[in-house]
This record gives C-alpha cells, structure tokens and sequence, in this order.
C-alpha cells in the first residue's frame, strides 16, 4: 500500500483491476486487451495494461496507443461549445433556429413513411441545452426503432464515412421530423454533432481546428483527432466486434483503417481518437476546475455544470427515456444527465459504489471515463470492442474495483 497509501489508495487493491480484467474479460477472449488509468489527489496512482492491440498481429497494448474513443468524443464537444458560451457568443437557452435559421420549422413526427410522414407542432422550440441533453427530439439511425430511424438510415445521417459534413448534416436534419417535441424525452441522438456544427458556425473555423486550437494543443493532448496521420499508424488499435457466440472477430484492421484519412464528417459526437494519456488530460482539466497546467479552458462555475443534472424535472434516464432498453451506455437508475454526460444523482439507486455528482460516459468500443470531483478522481477505460454484449458488467466490474481501492473518502 506504501506508494498509494498518501493519495488514499491500497496498491493490492489496485492491483486487482487489471487481474480482475485479464481474468473475466482478456483471457476468456471477450476483449482485446485493456489499459485503465486512475488519478487522484493530483497524481497518477494507477496504470494497469494487459493484452493486445492487434490480435492478428500479436501487438502488445502499449500505454501511447490510440484508440477509437466514439461516444467519448461527446464531453469534448461539450467543453468547446462552452468556451464559446463563456465568451458570449451563445447561451443554453438560445432557440436552435436562432443559430440554425432553416430549423424554424421543424415538426414532431406523428405517422406516414420516409417521404410521407405526417407531423405535428413542437410544444416549444428547441433549445440549446436540448442538444446537451439529449431531449432536443433528434435520434440515430442505428436505434432502429421508428420510421425516423428509418430516414435516418436511408440519408446516412451522421454517417462517418459516407457523410456530406457538418453543413450537408444540419440540411439533412433540416428535413426530416423530430421523434418528439424537444423536452419531452431522453433519446441518445446526433445532437452533440449539431453542436459541433455550431462550434463551427459561431467560431469562424472547421470544427476540427476549433478543438486543435483551442483544446488540444493548450492541454497538450497530442494525438486526440479525427484521423490517424501515417507517422502514428503503427500505434493504433485495430478494433473488433462481438460474435453472438461469444468471443470477438476483427471490425476494422488499424492498418487498413478509414480513421488513416481526414475526416469528411468532423463528428463531435463520436468521430475522435485518443489516447488514454491524452484523454486523462482533459479529465484532470475538468477535475480541476477548468485548468491545467497553466491553461485555463473553462471557470471553475462552468465546470460545476457538469456535476449537476439538467434533465427536466430533475428525472433521470429511467423516467425520461423513450427506449432505454435499446440503448444502454452506462445503466440507467439513479442516472441523470449533465453536458453531454451522464452524471449519478442517486447512488443507492445505481447499485454500485460512487458519489452525487461524479460524471462520467463511454464509447461504442467499450471504452470508458468517469470524474468524481468529490473524491478527486479521474478514471480512464481503454479498450476496442463493439457490440459487446459485456460492457454493462464491464463498467460495473471498473466502478466497483477502483471505488473498493479508496482507503481514504474525501466525499
């Protein structure tokens, strides 16, 4: 325990993430490998990594490879539009149509087919912080739940590879109908690459520059963007698929990777790479109140937003959702939502150890991140796995594991 025991951690219990990784979900050959990162009380107390980042090449995991972080994109997108809402430039409760003139009109679908759909009006316009949210009546093709799924699908909405960019994006959303009037439920959408479209709008600049700019470069995250440039090939993950028989197969081969091209699609809500090393940076900016070593990207006000939840009547995800079984990224009960993440509201009802106010989400690879500002901690979950039907007890197997590590509670 000696070298943790001043941050309040046990190092033999510490020790028992990765075993327990490599043992339930690395050897059984349901993950790759892993690397978890854990921060406290301003300092790095644990990195564990176990086995590989390229099966097919037999490339162990290091601790610079980069990952496909997806869905993990989203509180980076969140922090750059409230740069931009610190400097004035726009507001939470801005009217969308306000920055997006050609959303004025958008309906509420009520029937029909993709090309003859009926609608109804919004009960009230949309709202910036719906786009946070999750409550502004957008959706993702691949739910695949309802007849604007189905649009979604057939116009490629937010397709990474196929997409026209941000612009072709919002005149696509433009004309189709919403799934419900904004505020009336929680429906994990395209709403965070709507807000890249504005960082882009407002700012002046592509979106990926924006970040490069005025996130990535200040908080010395080095390898975080939208594409993998040739000189860092070698140290990209290559990423797998769940079989339904269990087990993984190879989804997308790192050296043969569309992610070795800039991006069409600059998608802040799942379009970046990172690295675990990188992506700790910007926990700890947050965890520290906006700041980092010497760069200040936000007040420390700002950042407080992020602990609290803005879904309507205090509800969580539980209450407001519209399909939570279809859609699952962290468990639902005693889960709120902040800033384009999921934020605990009520641990007991979550089942698992953790504090009122901890923020966190994941990525579609599996991958994972959680701020628990009471407790200064940051965590950070690496791995390149989609579908995984394991990812729910994965993360629940992370929460407990590194909460069980704490000898000390600030909270």
């Amino acid at each position: 325990m000696g070298k943790t025991k001043h941050l309040g951690l046990s190092a033999e219990r510490l020790d028992r993430i990765t075993e327990t990784l490599e043992r339930k979900y690395v050897a059984p050959g349901e993950i790759p490998g892993s690397l978890i990162q854990v921060w406290r009380r301003g300092e790095l107390a644990y990195t564990g990594i176990t086995g590989s980042m390229d099966l097919e090449r037999g490339k162990p995991l290091r601790e610079d490879t980069i990952f496909r972080i997806y869905s993990m994109s989203k509180p980076i997108t969140a922090v750059a539009l409230m740069i931009l809402v610190e400097q004035g430039l726009i507001g939470l409760d801005d009217d969308v149509a306000t920055h997006i003139p050609s959303w004025k009109n958008l309906a509420v679908f009520a029937g029909g087919v993709p090309g003859a759909f009926i609608t109804t009006p919004v009960k009230r316009p949309m709202k910036v912080i719906d786009l946070l949210t999750h409550t502004a009546g957008l959706t993702y093709g691949f739910l695949a739940r309802t007849n604007v799924d189905a649009a979604y699908r057939k116009r490629k909405v937010a397709d990474m590879p196929n997409a026209r960019g941000l612009e072709g994006f919002i005149e696509d959303l433009a004309e189709l109908p919403l799934e419900c009037s904004p505020g009336d439920a929680w429906n994990y959408s395209v709403s965070i690459d709507v807000l890249g479209y504005l960082v882009q709008k407002i700012s002046g600049e592509t979106f990926g520059d924006f970040l490069r700019s005025r996130l990535f470069e200040p908080l010395g995250m080095r390898d975080t963007a939208f594409h993998v440039p040739a000189e860092k090939i070698e140290r990209f993950a290559t990423c797998y698929v769940a079989r339904p028989e269990g087990g993984i197969k190879l989804q997308d081969d790192a050296q043969a990777s569309t992610y070795a091209a800039p991006a069409i699609f600059e998608s802040g809500g799942g379009g970046l790479v990172s690295t675990a090393g990188d992506y700790m940076r910007f926990c700890r900016m947050l965890l520290n109140g906006g700041e980092l070593d010497g760069a200040r990207i936000l007040s420390p006000k700002t950042v407080a937003l992020f602990s609290l939840n803005h879904l309507p009547g205090g509800k969580d995800m539980t209450e407001l959702g519209l399909a939570p079984a279809l859609f699952n990224e962290a468990g639902y009960a005693g889960v709120g939502f902040s800033l384009a993440c999921g934020v605990t509201i009520d641990v007991a009802r979550t089942r698992l150890p953790g504090t009122v106010g901890e923020f966190f989400w994941g990525g579609a690879a599996s991958t994972a991140f959680w701020i628990d500002p009471k407790e200064d901690l940051a965590v950070v979950f690496m791995t390149q796995v989609l579908q995984s039907p394991h990812h729910i007890s994965l993360r629940r197997d992370l929460r407990t594991l590194v909460y069980s590590a704490l000898t000390e509670s600030d909270a």
